[in-house]
């Protein structure tokens, strides 16, 4: 087997090749002729030298990691922040997953389930009791305790003061966190102990005893950050200063930080739970999906996360030249690819435009084309997955000639050049978004820009990368037209922040909220806040319905399709067990494996 020793030996001799090539500024075009085959047989030796040790290296990695030395990970995305609780990316939820744990989280049985709590509270084991609030309303108090051995990676505690100073942060209106409803809600905690606290919350939830979204923070580090709350979000430790082992508390800690390019975690000596298998695990970026696999064949990452990797023709496009070298893992779930569009856009607040729009693409085709029909056509937000997708709502099947019809009703006449004008003289022209360097998401734009051009509606494709796509363009509505990318969720999730109108990011409640589009309607709020105090299941799918109907109808975002995951894993790593939803592989790192 390749030793690590020989490698400078090999860079000598690659480094010695390189200084023996011909200077191309001292080759002249009269010259270059009898220089031709010296060149081409010196390159063959350098490609030649390169793949060799392109295998070494890869040979090497593997070798380290059946000697629980490290694990390289590919994904395609850079985290645009490392704050748990300010804006949405799965990068980041990703990466935190092996720093921190949540308080509860789905598991791959999409059952709920205690994490950094010890008992998951119920109003049948005591720990939550219904009250009413001091304005007469119902609610409810949870009693949580935190794991006792569990403490940040600088040694402090894990405590109640934290989940009081997390609070804090989350209900000041400046901050700017997602979830802005949660802390909104919750009105009051009473501290047991160093450990123990009561959650006051002044409504009574269908899933109250689910506490996922509140990652707690450490006040010891960033009460002095939260001085200027409007300040926060550029004073956090989590981005200044994201290698403080103080920030998490999980099996491993961030030890370096390349921005868009990797994360390097060791191992946390402070972890409670059982021991993590690899003394490093690196996490590399590769924003393009080819260069990916590239990466993945020559050694450089031993395996590509399905929650941020191939697309799923990618996937059984490699399995067929890869499949004998490494496991590939296929896992449907709550991820929903779409398409946010602007409603501040004049164009698209006519509801018949974005009527258009949708009818003017055959989503089915594309699917079956792109990914061998394995990614099914979304009629809404809500996956036939879950138990409440109702089958009796507004669908839209390919049909040009209606979507023609839509956009002449709306004023929308087609010219002599083949595009829309209205009376103004203005064109129907619209920027379409996506993260920059994700083929599967490029192709899908090219084939909806044809599809739109052939009704007379003409688009133009400007992408970015992810980091700068999540961290900027979509939390503070940036994008003009429309955005493309999927949201993934829990089982059963109420789409609050992203439908209500009160979530609409604005610079006045410093771009908190997911309300992307702008989405204005008075049902839809109602329903949204039903649906959340809804204890009875009939009555509640009775209320996902109407809000499927409402979505369909007015379509402020068009649906595309749900998304499975592929997990390409090397043949010696085991443990891995996708979820299929919001939570990712990583929250359960301590248990993976290496099959000797």
């Amino acid at each position: 087997m390749f030793k690590m020793r020989y490698l400078p030996t090999l860079i000598s001799h690659l480094l010695t090749l390189i200084s023996h090539l011909p200077n191309t500024s001292d080759v002249s075009r009269k010259k270059r002729s009898p220089n031709r085959k010296w060149v081409i047989s010196q390159l063959k030796k350098l490609g030649l030298l390169i793949v060799f040790l392109k295998l070494c290296v890869g040979t090497a990695e593997l070798a380290y990691g059946l000697n629980h030395e490290r694990l390289t990970i590919g994904i395609t995305q850079f985290p645009s922040s490392f704050h748990p609780n300010i804006d949405s990316m799965l990068a980041k939820s990703y990466i935190l997953g092996l720093t921190r744990r949540p308080l509860t989280a789905y598991d791959a049985n999409w059952q709920l389930i205690c994490m950094l709590c010890t008992t998951l509270p119920t109003l049948k084991n005591g720990l939550a009791k219904t009250e009413i609030t001091p304005d007469g309303k119902q609610g409810i108090a949870i009693t949580f305790s935190i794991h006792p051995k569990a403490t940040w990676g600088d040694g402090i505690p894990v405590s109640s003061d934290d989940v009081i100073f997390t609070w804090k942060v989350g209900k000041n209106p400046e901050t700017g966190v997602a979830n802005m409803e949660l802390y909104r809600s919750l009105y009051r905690i009473d501290k047991i102990n160093t450990k123990t606290f009561t959650l006051h919350f002044d409504k009574l939830n269908f899933d109250y005893n689910s506490l996922s979204g509140f990652e707690l923070l450490p006040a010891h580090i960033e009460s002095k950050n939260f001085e200027e709350p409007r300040e926060y979000k550029e004073r956090t430790d989590f981005d200044s200063n994201p290698a403080n082992p103080g920030l998490g508390f999980g099996p491993y800690r961030l030890i370096e930080v390349e921005s868009g390019s990797h994360v390097v975690l060791a191992p946390n000596p402070t972890w409670y739970g059982s021991k993590p298998k690899f003394k490093k695990i690196i996490i590399k970026v590769i924003e393009n999906t080819a260069a990916l696999e590239l990466n993945l064949l020559s050694g450089s990452i031993d395996m590509i996360a399905g929650e941020l990797g191939f697309t799923i023709d990618q996937a059984l496009a490699f399995e067929k030249r890869h499949g004998d070298k490494f496991n590939v893992l296929y896992k449907s779930g709550l991820i929903y690819e779409h398409i946010d569009m602007n409603l501040n856009n004049k164009f698209l607040a006519d509801r018949r435009v974005r009527h258009a729009l949708i009818y003017a693409i055959d989503r089915k085709v594309l699917t079956e084309q792109l990914f061998g029909g394995k990614q099914p056509v979304a009629d809404t937000n809500v996956n036939p997955l879950d138990w409440i997708y109702a089958e009796d709502i507004p669908r839209y099947r390919y049909n040009p000639t209606y979507a023609e019809n839509l956009l002449e009703q709306a004023g929308w006449k087609l010219g002599s050049s083949g595009q829309r004008y209205n009376k103004q003289g203005q064109s129907l022209r619209l920027e379409f978004m996506t993260t920059a360097g994700n083929r599967s998401r490029e192709q899908v734009e090219q084939v909806l820009q044809s599809q739109w051009k052939a009704v007379g509606i003409d688009v133009k494709i400007r992408n970015e990368p992810a980091r700068v796509f999540f961290g900027r363009t979509l939390t503070e509505r940036r994008f003009t037209g429309l955005a493309m990318y999927a949201w993934i969720s829990s089982p059963e999730s109420v789409p609050r922040t992203i439908l209500h109108s009160k979530h609409i990011p604005t610079d006045k409640n410093n771009f908190a909220g997911q309300n992307y589009t702008g989405f204005r309607n008075s049902e839809m709020d109602k329903i949204l806040e039903s649906i959340e105090t809804e204890l009875n299941r009939k009555k509640r799918r009775d209320l996902w319905r109407k809000l499927q109907v409402i979505y369909a109808t007015e379509l402020p975002i068009l649906p595309l399709y749900f998304r499975a995951n592929s997990f390409i894993l090397p043949k010696w790593l085991k443990g891995i067990q996708p979820t299929g939803h919001q939570f990712p592989t990583t929250l359960w790192v301590e248990h993976w494996n290496i099959d000797r």
